[in-house]
């Protein structure tokens, strides 16, 4: 294979903090958008890992129990084998994956790969969705430690900051910290958590061309 070219560094910080499931998901997906085409350059959007050639040619994210990706312009794609689940082209990044063999095979992910990027060569305008209007999600139920923490006269910052929040700003701490599985895991993400929103941080800030 060749060496990958025009990497990022911002996502080899974000395979390291992703879930250790789905690290090898995304160290894969990562070579094989290189191997498609060697010119492609990485970028971080909306918090999450993109590969780029004359505009968005896909990405991918790790959430706590599957990984998703595709491509940006995946209702233009022909889909020879499927991978759009339920003709799931309207969502830029629908196929969803818990295990690296529930990938398809690399000569099929490459092509795809190609497919896209010669939709951007092309210019085509493919938009990243159907049009249907997506139910909004309910705003996230802040957990009783949280609160309980925003709360201390201390972190008045840290609450200026997630009041000003947009709801998915506010969800992404949240559930960074209910996600924990342990207790001192829990604790030690709270801790961090309100010391990031003192700082005026959203969770992701490590990700983004600001910070």
């Amino acid at each position: 294979m060749r060496t990958m070219k025009n990497t990022d560094p911002r996502i080899d910080a974000y395979i390291e903090d992703a879930p250790e499931y789905a690290q090898p998901i995304l160290i894969k997906l990562r070579k094989l958008f290189h191997r498609a085409e060697p010119a492609i350059e990485e970028n971080i959007k909306w918090g999450n890992p993109t590969f780029e050639y004359q505009g968005i040619v896909g990405g991918m994210g790790a959430f706590k129990e599957h990984v998703a990706w595709g491509f940006w312009k995946g209702n233009a794609l022909k889909d020879p084998s499927g991978l759009f689940p339920d003709g799931g082209k309207a969502s830029p990044y629908a196929i969803k994956v818990s295990t690296v063999k529930e990938l398809p095979a690399d000569k099929v992910l490459v092509a795809y790969v190609k497919e896209a990027v010669e939709l951007n060569r092309k210019g085509v305008n493919a938009s990243p969705s159907s049009g249907k209007k997506k139910s909004a999600k309910p705003p996230a139920r802040t957990p009783a430690d949280l609160a309980v923490a925003l709360k201390l006269k201390k972190n008045t910052k840290a609450k200026a900051t997630f009041d000003g929040f947009s709801p998915s700003h506010k969800r992404k701490y949240i559930e960074w910290l209910t996600e924990a599985k342990r207790e001192e895991t829990r604790q030690k993400r709270l801790a961090t958590a309100i010391e990031w929103m003192a700082e005026g941080k959203p969770r992701n800030w490590k990700y983004m061309k600001k910070w």
